[in-house]
């Protein structure tokens, strides 16, 4: 299942970068020392400054209770040619630590370094190319691993200001601020699908203008209480640097911790993670010509461009377009997802949240639809992405 990404006239010509790994190089800073708290008391100072101060102090408290557990991570091969350098986090007190999976993707060795100057190899546990996250576990003594505490992503809200804490450019425990910018988010995933011409998609994705940069990925994004609500994973960018590098240019983006909270107990257990698969491309938010070249009369909705054969959404009943149009390679006539399970579906970004935040293969879902000016149910069970 996946988002088809066609009419490039209508579409932004921004890269999105994947914040693979650092290029090496550069010598990574020692650990960064928690700053001393603020000396001043609040009491003595005016209303804004106390303000002011009091947030300093969340700030200073959070790197203080959470940097402990952030890890940078270098890979290499099996010959000693270094990779890059991501970061990661401690998941769990038996050695679990978290990261992306284009940040081991391609590493014979994986070393973990941790704030405390301790550094070991890890073994790579177990990973999943569609959210981009992977496992490593280590084996060190209890007392170096400082295990982030989980948040709620389904509790998070735009506007929020959120805290992240990594490596960027080898720059060791850098902490950056911002705000939720947009939650709900699609990106394409790590795996292509079926055919080889297109990528699966990877939904929830959280939205932030927080400073993220290479060498940032796999780190955690934090709320206030300094809670894992997800974990950096890509940054979107028209800059580099003179070697290449994508620059922040203030739209990063992170995997919801409540697809971690799904994942990550499977690749531990079992490796690797299924995905529920409807066997569908369609496509969203369509520019008014196109909606009425295709005789829509409702605006929101994933609009069905292919169904895979014997696929799930094939043997439901599902129909993509047959008719031609005037626009190249886009056939009028098929259907549109207006709600699953009973849930409204504005856009394939809320169709991928539901399925992929609460919905596994075997189970059923409801899908309603709008067929020309008909409106009707389909029950469709799911498979698991080939």
């Amino acid at each position: 299942m996946r988002k088809k990404v066609t009419l490039l006239v209508f579409l932004s010509a921004l890269v999105i970068s994947i914040m693979a790994c650092q290029l090496t190089g550069l010598v990574p800073l020692p650990p960064t020392a928690a700053p001393t708290a603020p000396q001043a008391t609040l009491a003595t100072l005016p209303g804004g400054q106390t303000d002011l101060v009091s947030q300093q102090d969340r700030m200073v408290a959070i790197y203080a209770q959470v940097s402990p557990g952030v890890v940078a991570i270098q890979t290499s091969k099996a010959d000693g040619t270094p990779l890059g350098l991501g970061s990661g986090w401690v998941y769990s007190a038996d050695g679990y630590i978290v990261t992306n999976y284009h940040v081991v993707e391609a590493a014979d060795m994986v070393e973990v370094d941790f704030p405390s100057g301790d550094k070991v190899f890890g073994n790579i546990v177990g990973s999943d190319p569609d959210s981009d996250i992977a496992v490593i576990k280590v084996d060190v003594p209890a007392a170096i691993l400082h295990p982030l505490t989980l948040g709620d992503s389904d509790q998070i809200m735009v506007g929020q200001i959120v805290v992240a804490i990594g490596n960027p450019f080898g720059l060791n425990g850098t902490m950056t601020t911002g705000i939720i910018s947009a939650v709900g988010r699609t990106l394409p995933s790590d795996r292509e699908a079926p055919g080889g011409n297109a990528f699966f998609s990877a939904g929830d994705i959280i939205q932030t203008d927080a400073a993220l940069n290479p060498g940032n990925s796999g780190g955690p994004l934090l709320n206030l209480n300094g809670e894992v609500i997800g974990v950096n994973r890509a940054i979107r960018t028209t800059g580099a640097t003179a070697t290449g590098d994508p620059v922040n240019s203030g739209i990063g983006f992170a995997i919801s911790i409540n697809i971690v909270k799904r994942v990550v107990p499977h690749l531990i257990q079992y490796g690797k993670y299924d995905y529920p698969y409807l066997g569908i491309s369609a496509l969203d938010d369509l520019p008014l010509q196109i909606l009425q070249e295709l005789g829509l009369r409702q605006y929101g909705g994933a609009y069905v461009t292919s169904v895979a054969p014997s696929g799930p959404a094939e043997l439901a009943g599902l129909r993509a377009g047959t008719q031609a149009t005037s626009f190249h390679d886009l056939k009028a006539g098929g259907d549109l997802i207006i709600a699953i399970d009973g849930h409204a579906v504005l856009s394939f970004d809320d169709l991928l949240r539901y399925l992929i935040n609460n919905k596994s293969p075997g189970e059923t879902v409801i899908l309603t639809i709008l067929r020309g000016d008909q409106t009707m149910d389909l029950t469709l069970t799911l498979g698991k992405r080939p």
